[in-house]
């Protein structure tokens, strides 16, 4: 499927001006979502019926599009097959998806993604980095814990707290600043 690989894939999903972290799920060459009702992306994706999967590097911008709207000039429009589609202007590589809403529940949407075209803007070598993957790791639990204050979330933020201050560079530490900033 080209950008994405198996597993879950953490991206920042754009629907509409709306940008926030998600998952998209590829197992057996399908992609899908599952994506909490009543959110706004949830709510884009069931009228619109497309997102993009924006790649980007940037942890500031995972912790920012979680608690945060971002401003419009944050967005660029793109025509993909006719349907103007929005991605982030500061996306390393891009991918537009129409959307089928495969099941809906109480609580959870579930959509698979079938993919309409990749772009990728600039290629770069990412090292791998602990205190990168643990302000992923913390910003998807703080989104939860912001909801419900669940005391084992914590203890899990907690945990990749640590990582950040060990292993994260300037990037990563500005975002974890920022995490700190919407938990308190």
């Amino acid at each position: 499927m080209g950008l994405l690989k198996g597993g879950i894939n953490e991206v920042i999903a754009t629907t509409g001006t709306n940008a926030a972290p998600m998952g998209i799920h590829l197992r057996s060459g399908k992609a899908s979502m599952v994506l909490f009702c009543g959110s706004h992306t949830a709510v884009n994706i069931e009228r619109d019926l497309w997102v993009v999967a924006n790649f980007v590097h940037d942890p500031v911008l995972y912790v920012k599009t979680a608690f945060e709207d971002l401003p419009g000039d944050a967005f660029v429009e793109e025509t993909v097959e006719g349907k103007t589609m929005i991605r982030l202007a500061a996306a390393d590589a891009w991918a537009a998806f129409f959307v089928s809403v495969e099941h809906k529940a109480t609580e959870a949407l579930t959509v698979s993604l079938t993919l309409k075209k990749e772009i990728i803007r600039n290629v770069a070598v990412h090292p791998v980095n602990r205190g990168f993957n643990s302000i992923i790791d913390a910003t998807v639990h703080a989104t939860r814990y912001a909801h419900n204050h669940d005391p084992e979330l914590k203890k899990i933020i907690d945990y990749h707290i640590g990582i950040v201050k060990k292993c994260g560079g300037k990037p990563e530490i500005a975002a974890l600043d920022l995490l700190l900033s919407h938990l308190e």
